[in-house]
């Protein structure tokens, strides 16, 4: 039985961290759009600062889970050719890791605007993400066995 307090067996394996770092943007992310739908673009609303804030964690949290993804594609299968439930996985990650900078750009720009407004097109946007994220969070239970 292998120690759980062992660094090594836990820093160093082969794709435990992207298991780890996948929740946080996808909580993040989730949130965001929740509190954007709730502020209903209102421009002093601290539903609308909670968004931006879920969103820009989000965006920032993405970037290492695509990479550790990449990381333990590159280690656990030596780099081998992606087929089936992993190249779907990974082109939905691509996808939704898109879509939440999009996402955080929308509200980033309407922000340095004078007038504050959020675009009504950012709703549709930020619901693809989320169903995005649902599709890609799927294919990885698939693949890490917890949804069979």
């Amino acid at each position: 039985m292998a120690n759980p307090f062992d660094l090594h067996s836990v820093l160093l394996a082969k794709h435990a961290q992207h298991v780890v770092l996948v929740h946080f943007p996808i909580a993040l992310f989730m949130a965001g759009v929740a509190f954007d739908l709730l502020s209903r673009g209102k421009r002093c609303s601290p539903l609308a600062s909670a968004a931006y804030l879920n969103l820009t964690c989000a965006a920032v949290a993405v970037i290492p889970t695509f990479v550790t993804g990449v990381l333990a594609w590159q280690f656990a299968l030596e780099g081998k050719t992606l087929k089936g439930l992993l190249l779907m996985h990974l082109l939905a990650g691509w996808c939704t890791m898109l879509l939440v900078w999009i996402s955080w750009w929308t509200h980033w720009r309407a922000r340095k605007s004078q007038s504050f407004t959020l675009p009504a097109y950012r709703v549709p946007i930020e619901l693809l993400g989320a169903g995005a994220i649902a599709l890609t969070a799927h294919l990885g239970g698939f693949l890490t066995g917890v949804n069979l």
